[in-house]
């Protein structure tokens, strides 16, 4: 049986250190040279088992010590390697691991300052926009990804691009589509006929890790069986959207101005995807629709033929100068309470509706899959919002794999309760607007049962004599 062989040098030196032990004195006693202490301790030769157990017949040292691997320490590595500013440097799962070892001490203080960064980096963030909402402006800024870059510019402006929204409507009208006729197959029969692409669902064994594919040489648009047929639907007019209006998706994309090539790329992604609904959905018989129906996202998706998801995205884009719609935002998590989406007619107002705060509905949808939950919310500065929350499953998944569930929370200022369906639930209410607040970092609510931190604007209220209902008691 050949032997195992275990590269641990540095923690035999630490262990000879410890003992206050030469090299030649340990050498002596495990009944080697010197000159071979001195390989293994620089991990140039191993330990096999023999001197395993005479380091722990000797020294009685604990076998597991010498043959576990600092995982934990070089895991915490990994994470501080894999943020954003240390790009450039990451260094091998050997080289961390040998970090780990050879330095303990000295690896857990680089964790310790880099979470102290993260944790100022948060706070600067929280007092920026405290400060952004006041009226001042400030420079800080954290390392940011291309995709921060995307979201940040997306969701600080109106969700509307009047390029794209004018030509998708010339594009729609041109197919000559009868009243109630199927949009996929005229779509498809234009790529056919205009571009000689030809469109084919792959079952999932064929294309499994891929929602779509473009082959070039063979001309033809690959699907995977996974998505919904509102969902292949929208990858085939994003193709078209490109194809037919290329041109103002470029122009949109170039006012955008994002600073690097793989932001542009993204952004270019975003603003298809955005085509994608204003042809599935004409912009003018959409408004139109939606003003009849009240903005009820089900009898949207209905009449459109598309997904809630959809219809509820496209009632945020409804703000052509002269011909809006109610001005909705939108907000997309997942059950651990990742952001996917956020989006707005003004932007998503996270200064005053920061999308964190547990008693929204859009964190209690995930206990009810399927079911529309509405609630009218206050803010701590008095400003409601009419809220309407929906869990949303992605693609298709196989008997082994877990679904991906998401929220989705639409909402409108609740000045217009009367001019949405929606607000005749929470109308003349019996226990008034739910109390919600920003990030529980900005919000001053007292007495709040569902507090996770304190606010950075108040000193923490330690008292041994009187404790409040949260832990995160604050003066």
């Amino acid at each position: 049986m050949a032997e195992n062989k275990i590269f641990a040098g540095p923690r035999v030196r630490r262990i000879r250190n410890g003992l206050g032990l030469t090299q030649t004195a340990m050498a002596e006693a495990l009944e080697i040279s010197p000159s071979y202490l001195n390989l293994i301790e620089r991990n140039q030769r191993p330990l096999t088992v023999q001197l395993l157990l005479k380091l722990a017949t000797v020294y009685k040292v604990d076998l597991d010590e010498l043959q576990g691997e600092a995982g934990g320490t070089a895991g915490q590595l990994r994470e501080v390697f894999g943020d954003p500013l240390l790009s450039g440097e990451v260094p091998g799962d050997q080289e961390l691991i040998e970090v780990a070892e050879a330095a303990p001490n000295a690896a857990a203080g680089v964790v310790k300052l880099y979470r102290a960064y993260r944790e100022q980096a948060a706070r600067l963030s929280d007092l920026a926009e405290l400060l952004a909402r006041e009226g001042h402006e400030t420079s800080i800024s954290g390392t940011r990804l291309p995709i921060d870059e995307v979201r940040e510019k997306l969701e600080r402006r109106a969700n509307y691009h009047a390029r794209i929204e004018d030509a998708a409507e010339a594009f729609h009208a041109s197919l000559g589509l009868s009243p109630g006729e199927d949009l996929a197959p005229a779509l498809k029969g234009w790529l056919r006929t205009k571009h000689g692409i030809v469109v084919r669902t792959l079952p999932i064994h064929t294309m499994p890790n891929l929602r779509r594919r473009y082959d070039r040489h063979s001309m033809r648009l690959f699907l995977s069986e996974r998505l919904s047929p509102f969902d292949q639907l929208r990858e085939v007019a994003m193709e078209a959207g490109l194809l037919a209006f290329g041109e103002e998706i470029a122009a949109e994309l170039e006012g955008l101005a994002f600073s690097t090539g793989e932001a542009k790329r993204l952004g270019r992604f975003e603003l298809a995807r955005y085509a994608a609904h204003a042809v599935i959905m004409p912009y003018g018989a959409f408004l139109s629709a939606a003003q009849r129906a009240r903005y009820d996202i089900d009898m949207l998706r209905s009449r459109f033929n598309v997904s809630y998801e959809q219809a509820a995205n496209r009632l945020t884009m409804l703000q052509r100068p002269g011909a809006a719609g109610v001005p909705f935002f939108m907000l997309e998590v997942d059950n651990a309470g990742h952001r996917f989406r956020k989006a707005g007619a003004q932007g998503f107002p996270q200064a005053k509706f920061g999308g964190s705060c547990p008693k929204l509905n859009i964190h209690a949808a995930f206990a009810q899959p399927g079911q529309v939950l509405v609630d009218a919310v206050e803010m701590p500065d008095g400003t409601g919002f009419l809220t309407v929350s929906r869990t949303l499953d992605g693609p298709q998944a196989g008997f082994n794999e877990r679904v991906r569930r998401t929220a989705l929370l639409v909402a409108c200022d609740i000045a217009h309760r009367d001019e949405v369906v929606y607000g005749q639930v929470v109308a003349g209410g019996t226990f008034g607007p739910v109390a919600v607040g920003t990030a529980c970092r900005l919000c001053e609510r007292q007495g709040c049962l569902a507090r996770a931190e304190p606010p950075v604007t108040r000193p923490l209220g330690l008292d041994e004599m009187v404790t409040g209902l949260s832990a995160f008691d604050f003066q």
